[in-house]
């Protein structure tokens, strides 16, 4: 039986391309997007790899509409052990002033729901006997930056609690990775608010940063990557 791997934002950059690696390297795949339609798209061109691929609309920024869709995916195939919570979203602007519910929304995207994602599949991990949650992070966590100061702390939240999960189920098997990178050239790019008014052609490509997804979804149960970084060679853009 394939591994099946469960990805959010699966429909472009980032989730696309780990999509697209994972099913040339035997895994089935559910995989979850706003846009059910580039979902539908996207599978029936992974199917030609062989494996089973199960897709769900689900707008991670509504919380109420979460848990209930991503169960039913899950049921439609064979659990998850390789989740990869990839989905999140830019939102640039200063911190006095911003709206709340920029702010809010922001944070549902790129933390509440992978708390929420975890809850639904966390215990599909513990019982199928352990697995792994790959959570994509940003040097922001790091780093403060002007005007990206909601996304910092989104990103700086979310290496907190990838950590705090990872010792929560370390007992059960179940291993815990940040894979933190520098700018890649997503969509996240074209957001309204975010200026890419510069060479893009310098950020990571996402198909270099689906090869780090492998490697960590390829680490052997008796060993843990905590977080991997991986930075463009230009450095900070």
């Amino acid at each position: 039986m394939n591994p099946t791997a469960l990805i959010t934002g699966a429909s472009r950059g980032i989730g696309e391309a780990s999509a697209r690696l994972l099913a040339q390297n035997g895994h089935d795949l559910l995989l979850v997007a706003r846009s059910g339609e580039a979902l539908e798209q996207l599978a029936i061109e992974l199917r030609q790899f062989g494996g089973r691929v199960a897709c769900a609309a689900i707008d991670l920024a509504r919380p109420e509409s979460i848990a209930a869709p991503l169960k039913d995916l899950c049921e439609r195939g064979n659990p998850p052990t390789l989740v990869i919570n990839n989905a999140g979203a830019a939102y640039t602007g200063v911190l006095a002033v911003m709206p709340l519910e920029r702010w809010q929304w922001l944070l549902q995207l790129n933390l509440t729901s992978v708390f929420q994602v975890c809850q639904v599949v966390v215990p599909m991990l513990r019982q199928a006997g352990g697995g792994r949650i790959i959570n994509i992070s940003s040097h922001a966590a790091r780093n403060a930056f002007p005007d990206w100061g909601a996304y910092c702390v989104s990103k700086a939240a979310l290496a907190s609690f990838s950590r705090c999960l990872a010792e929560e189920e370390r007992p059960h098997g179940i291993g815990v990775s940040t894979l933190t990178l520098g700018a890649v050239n997503t969509p996240l790019w074209d957001s309204e608010s975010v200026d890419s008014s510069f060479d893009r052609r310098a950020m990571l490509d996402p198909h270099r940063v689906a090869e780090a997804v492998l490697y960590l979804a390829q680490q052997p149960p008796t060993q843990q990557v905590d977080d991997l970084t991986l930075m463009p060679a230009a450095g900070v853009l």
